[in-house]
């Protein structure tokens, strides 16, 4: 028997029809070449299919089966429930808004002949807190307010507004 994985999500608040196209473009692709293409996808269904490949990862791994072997056998978009609103029109009448939804499933199969990708993603590494400096440290390294006026006295003055304004053409 072929070892699967599937992952589910529901009321996906997204037209199913912009669903399938970013569906269309993972379906086949190695685990790791998907996830690469919906890094780089720049619609909104890309980063909801991106949640949704890694939870099938998630229960993959949890499965104890091997990632890099692993491809998208099936990806399938339904249609969900569409919440209806009403938008007033003319003369009284009423025009509907149907908010769409969709139900997506994707399966992840096994391959033994699945090619070595040339790329791998890392995570990125969490970025470190800077600790903030107490108010005793700043208190000591404060310069009293004549020093400071001879610094900007030795600093070379740039040309005024006036000088930046009124320039001869050069020609």
């Amino acid at each position: 028997m072929e070892q699967t994985v599937i992952a589910k999500l529901r009321y996906a608040h997204v037209p199913p029809r912009k669903m399938r196209l970013q569906a269309d473009v993972i379906r086949g692709l190695a685990l790791v070449e998907a996830e690469a293409q919906l890094m780089l996808s720049p619609r909104r269904p890309g980063g909801v299919l991106l949640k949704l490949l890694q939870s099938a990862k998630a229960n993959a791994k949890y499965k104890k089966m091997d990632p890099s072997m692993l491809f998208v056998k099936e990806i399938r978009v339904d249609q969900g429930p569409k919440q209806k609103r009403g938008m007033p029109r003319a003369r009284g009448s009423m025009a509907v808004i149907e908010k769409k939804t969709s139900h997506i499933t994707i399966v992840l199969g096994v391959s033994a002949t699945l090619r070595k990708v040339p790329y791998l993603i890392h995570e990125h590494p969490k970025k470190k807190k800077i600790e903030k400096k107490s108010k005793k440290d700043s208190s000591e390294k404060k310069k009293p307010a004549s020093e400071k006026k001879e610094e900007k006295m030795k600093q070379p003055s740039e040309p005024g507004a006036f000088k930046k304004v009124f320039r001869r053409k050069s020609i």
